[in-house]
């Protein structure tokens, strides 16, 4: 079969549902007549929440085997034994009807591309030899893995076993990448996942851009809601009144794109009033006179122009911050990708907290502990001749991790170095901006693209074999072994047989790894063998954990900087670098420099993208029973653009770029809680897989719309927020 000029294909609903199970039963219940949940026969199994990353630990309740419930573990410390709506809708992953069931493989019929579904041998076998071709022509390293998701750590071992080590996640260049490289380049580390934030301890919290509370992650809401119980002062800097705007003593509602020139002015107030904590700038930094200098010309004046916020605003909240030190938290945010200059936004929020003392401080930042949970024992992996480096051709000097676009460009041309691509649990076409041009490229040039995924998402038309793995409700997975303010491991087992034909992770790559005689990177029968040797290292058993679901153990390091003591930061000078001379050598602005953003055409918005309480982007849009919480999304349109353009709240239109693409149609939600400059969307809609029968055509895409991304030069990060939409009017 020639897999090169592959089609674009899609799923219908009837292909479907040949390559699906049948769900009416567990959409419905499954039993005659009515009856009163939780009186059959219980029981329960634990689990780790695979819905976001936070990965919060939970336990799965079944009557007469039927999926029931799954609540929140009572010793669980990612969650307090407190799912979020979307925690508590995780099951609707295992009853959703339109999931992959059988393997699925391109072929032609009739002069057409068309998927068939086919056996686990069949569709192994292909790959393995595929790679083997690949390996045997190119090289090992000739393979990518783009990965979202627990279960991509088995497909990672799978590669590195090959000799492939080339990895990316949108994770990283699409969301908190910008964040983890400033905050190392200032502190020597990261911010870490979960974010190390000390919120219920604060006096006082910064939002800037971070929608906690529609979000959702889990543990965020819990103690910043804790936070606001207790008295801490909040400030909320947004375009839109988000949900904490809504409790917050100031909402500044910057204009977009700003976020730099605000941030320069707060130091400005704090270090010209001499507000910053001496003592602990004094003892633990580098490059006060220089950032002193630096920010003496930004003055709130200044910044008035630039943001639009009052300078009695800017200086108010600035000596509210100060007040409130060092129990004061600038939040780092999360989905921090937005107008290309990202990585220096998150040097200034991160260089602000070091003013006001908060890394290591109660109410700050505190310091993570993990357990040290020996891995299990497996031969030396081959040395790989290249890795995810190799994509960036010297580009993007501080990304610690692989950048999906740069990937992406080296799979294209004729000097593409990548020939194979595996795409674990991550939908390309719908968490990359502007990118489905140059996936259709790749995908012609490729001699392999393997999906693994739950359900049928738009990146499977790329695909020459789609894999269909069972739901996180059906697998083992790795032991989550997150930093926590407590050292915590929480397991992941099985609460059902996996429908139809799909499969664990585990199982696919050790599958793999078989055909291509890598039998001794898998070892194991089962994952849990693994797993039982791993806790048994700690003192636990897999039985115990089974039973527990959660195991706490001791702290063994401080969870806060000891104010008598030295300590050494993990920079080059061992100390906090307001000043980086690590940027200035690569040639970047060693302190943050502000650039005025672009002003949007006349009769065109600019487009700001967020989040959902009810879906985690685009992965929960067909998911059954957030569906019916959230079935579509809304535009918000300020009243100001609303009577220029004759709309009301409830009416459809549709939106177009600058370049005319035409989005599908969304509802109108006519608020004041949005800039008249600005429209707001929930990101994750306007799925056009037909084989998502319930998310398909529902709400619109913001991705497509997304023709202008500004690249990060620093890490490669796509600012997402550069795009310009103007509203046609639906006829009815």
């Amino acid at each position: 079969m020639n897999l090169n000029r592959r089609q674009f294909l899609k799923l219908s609903g009837s292909a479907a549902a040949t390559a699906t199970v049948a769900g009416s039963g567990l959409l419905t219940g499954c039993s005659s007549g009515p009856r009163r949940p939780g009186t059959g026969e219980i029981a329960s199994s634990p689990t780790i929440c695979d819905i976001c990353f936070w990965k919060c630990a939970g336990t799965v309740y079944t009557e007469n085997g039927k999926p029931w419930k799954v609540v929140g573990n009572p010793d669980d410390v990612h969650s307090n034994g407190r799912l979020c709506t979307r925690g508590t809708g995780g099951i609707g992953s295992y009853m959703d009807r339109d999931r992959l069931t059988k393997p699925l493989m391109r072929v032609e019929r009739n002069g057409k591309q068309v998927f068939e579904p086919v056996d686990w041998n069949q569709a192994l076998n292909f790959i393995a030899s595929r790679m083997r071709k690949i390996a045997e022509e190119q090289g090992e390293d000739r393979i990518a893995l783009f990965s979202h998701g627990a279960g991509g750590a088995h497909f990672k071992h799978l590669l590195k076993s090959f000799g492939a080590d080339s990895y990316a996640a949108p994770s990283f260049a699409q969301c908190r990448g910008p964040r983890e490289v400033a905050f190392k380049l200032t502190y020597g580390e990261g911010v870490g996942s979960p974010d190390r934030t000390d919120m219920e301890n604060s006096r006082c919290i910064v939002l800037i851009g971070s929608h906690i509370g529609e979000n959702l992650h889990n543990g965020q809401v819990q103690t910043l809601t804790r936070a606001i119980e207790n008295g801490a002062t909040l400030i909320t800097v947004d375009p839109r009144f988000s949900v904490p705007a809504g409790k917050s003593k100031h909402w500044l509602a910057i204009e977009p794109g700003t976020d730099i020139a605000l941030l320069l002015a707060w130091m400005n107030v704090i270090i010209g009033e001499e507000l910053y904590d001496k003592d602990y700038v004094n003892k633990n930094t580098t490059g006060l006179p220089q950032l002193a200098r630096h920010v003496r010309p930004f003055t709130p004046e200044w910044a008035w122009l630039q943001t639009g916020i009052e300078p009695d605003k800017i200086r108010a909240s600035a000596r509210d911050m100060a007040a409130a030190a060092p129990a004061t938290l600038i939040h780092p945010g999360r989905h921090v990708t937005w107008y290309g200059d990202d990585t220096q936004r998150s040097r200034a929020i991160a260089i602000l907290n070091a003013l006001l003392g908060s890394w290591g401080r109660p109410g700050g930042f505190y310091y993570q502990e993990k357990v040290k949970l020996p891995k299990f024992p497996l031969p030396k992996y081959p040395h790989a001749k290249t890795t995810e480096k190799i994509a960036n051709k010297g580009k993007f000097p501080f990304a610690s991790s692989g950048v999906t676009n740069a990937v992406i460009d080296a799979s294209i041309g004729e000097d593409a170095h990548y020939k194979g691509w595996f795409i674990y649990g991550t939908n390309l076409p719908m968490s990359l901006p502007g990118i489905t041009h140059k996936l259709r490229q790749a995908a012609d040039q490729l001699d392999l693209v393997v999906v693994v995924d739950i359900v049928p998402a738009e990146v499977i038309g790329y695909a020459d074999i789609v894999l269909p793995e069972c739901s996180y409700l059906e697998r083992y997975d790795d032991l989550r072994n997150s930093p926590e303010r407590i050292p915590s491991l929480a397991l992941r087992m099985p609460a059902f047989e996996p429908l139809g034909d799909s499969k664990p992770g585990w199982w696919i790559a050790k599958q793999l790894g078989e055909r291509l005689g890598l039998e001794k990177y898998f070892p194991w029968n089962d994952y849990s063998e693994v797993l039982d040797w791993q806790l048994k290292q700690v003192g636990s058993s897999l039985e115990e954990m089974q039973r527990i679901g959660v195991k706490n153990f001791h702290r063994k390091t401080p969870e806060y900087l000891d104010d008598d003591a030295p300590f050494r930061f993990g920079t080059p000078s061992g100390k906090i670098e307001l000043y980086s001379q690590q940027l200035k050598d690569a040639g970047f602005a060693p302190m943050p420099v502000y650039t005025p953003p672009q002003k949007p055409p006349e009769d065109y918005y600019r487009l700001i993208y967020g989040r959902a309480p009810a879906h985690t982007f685009g992965r929960t849009s067909n998911n059954p029973l957030l569906f019916e919480l959230m079935p579509e999304n809304a535009v918000w349109v300020n009243p100001i653009a609303a009577q220029r353009w004759g709309l009301n709240s409830g009416d459809y239109i549709r939106l177009k770029n600058t370049e005319g693409t035409m989005s599908n149609r969304v509802r109108v939600r006519v608020t004041e809680r949005i800039r008249p400059d600005s429209l707001f969307m929930a990101h994750g809609f306007g799925h056009t897989e037909r084989g998502l029968r319930l998310a398909s055509g529902v709400g619109a895409n913001d991705a497509e719309l997304m023709s202008h991304v500004k690249i990060d030069p620093i890490m490669g990060g796509t600012g997402m927020r550069s795009n310009f939409v103007t509203l046609v009017k639906e006829e009815v």
